[in-house]
């Protein structure tokens, strides 16, 4: 049995060596190809493409890049039409892979929807367009179900499967020591992002808040976790334009969860890394910045009460949000002060979060959709 899968980024990388890895548990047998990243790869799905080469966007740096893209579908098509995979496998990323559902679909093969477009925010009535090409799909928030049920699709939530994967790496006093974190320092994370476009836009102003929290706070010690390895030379040239050399801690990622657990708090980018920081009981200060277009675009068609997925899950605004004016050094700043140990505002957090991730389900998440996958496939063998 063949099953292709496609992530054209960080988030979906992760999540489709999970399903990879259960996959290949489940039935050693199946052949897994696709469109991802080096976590897939390392899963053994073997990769046509390395979304690593086509990442971006927003509204304008699609229509930059557009040509390149739409070879990048063409390419793919082209590999569906070869390899004829008994099912297809999409794992977010929907402007790009729902292009890729249709191409399929109209090859004949059939569609399963991993992390659907999320039709609760804004267009809705995409929820019945996907229903039409799909033929099955699975949420990884509960939230999701509603107007795809509504559609007539075939959804379920079986679990998040950052419940089985978010866990510290190494014991708490380890953790100190790894990151040399002394007595009587507060440990404050800056998680801007694993795009350079996020980190463009975002990094500098969180920089500005890291100055003044020094200011007000001395105590606290800046940590800075490097997503990808090709952005930290920018990423240091952001810190040395601040003039905030020495003040910032560049770490890797092998045992990031277990920074975040160590961490008092974070301002961070909104993102699957504020779930992961949730669940490690780090509280944040989410930030969110579009391009302009993207923006004005995002504030016609986008209707909803909060982005932070902690918030949504509770549907109540408990950890702050700042987007696009809203973010600044001194708001950034003035919301981080209240997250620090000792503080009310973070206790307050801190409880919210627990309650927060009990909606996520129990642990095994990955290995029940990867059981939906296969039967998915093997139903639509027979």
């Amino acid at each position: 049995m063949k099953i292709m899968l496609s992530a054209g980024e960080v988030s979906g990388d992760l999540h489709g060596r999970r399903l990879a890895e259960a996959l290949l548990s489940l039935d050693p047998s199946v052949q897994l190809f696709g469109f991802g990243g080096k976590e897939m790869e390392g899963a053994g799905v073997r990769l046509l493409k390395d979304f690593a080469d086509y990442n971006v966007m927003g509204v304008w740096e699609v229509l930059k890049n557009l040509r390149r893209i739409m070879k990048l579908l063409n390419y793919l098509e082209e590999a569906m039409r070869e390899e004829r995979p008994n099912l297809l496998v999409l794992i977010d990323y929907p402007d790009f892979n729902w292009r890729l559902a249709k191409k399929a679909r109209a090859l004949g093969i059939p569609v399963f929807s991993y992390i659907p477009p999320s039709a609760w925010a804004w267009r809705k009535g995409r929820a019945k367009s996907c229903a039409e090409i799909a033929n099955e799909f699975v949420a990884i928030f509960p939230h999701e179900l509603p107007p795809y049920e509504a559609a007539g699709a075939r959804i379920s939530f079986v679990g998040n499967p950052l419940v089985d994967t978010v866990r510290a790496e190494i014991p708490p006093k380890a953790a100190e020591k790894e990151f040399g974190l002394q007595d009587g320092e507060i440990p404050i994370l800056l998680l801007p992002g694993s795009r350079r476009q996020e980190i463009e836009m975002l990094l500098p102003d969180m920089l500005g808040a890291a100055k003044l929290l020094k200011q007000k706070r001395p105590e606290t010690r800046f940590y800075l976790p490097v997503a990808d390895a090709g952005l930290k030379a920018l990423i240091e040239a952001k810190i040395a334009a601040a003039g905030l050399e020495g003040e910032i801690t560049l770490t890797g990622t092998e045992h990031r969860y277990a920074l975040m657990g160590m961490g008092a708090a974070a301002m961070a980018t909104s993102g699957t890394v504020v779930m992961e920081a949730a669940l490690m009981g780090l509280p944040c200060v989410v930030l969110y910045r579009f391009a302009w277009l993207s923006a004005l675009i995002g504030r016609l068609v986008v209707h909803v009460e909060h982005f932070s997925l902690p918030n949504i899950l509770l549907g109540e605004g408990f950890q702050p949000e700042l987007l696009q004016e809203q973010v600044t050094p001194e708001n950034i700043a003035a919301h981080m002060l209240p997250l620090y140990p000792g503080e009310a505002g973070r206790e307050i957090t801190c409880k919210k979060l627990r309650e927060a991730c009990k909606k996520l389900g129990e642990p095994g998440a990955a290995y029940r959709v990867a059981e939906k996958v296969l039967a998915c496939a093997r139903r639509h063998l027979r």
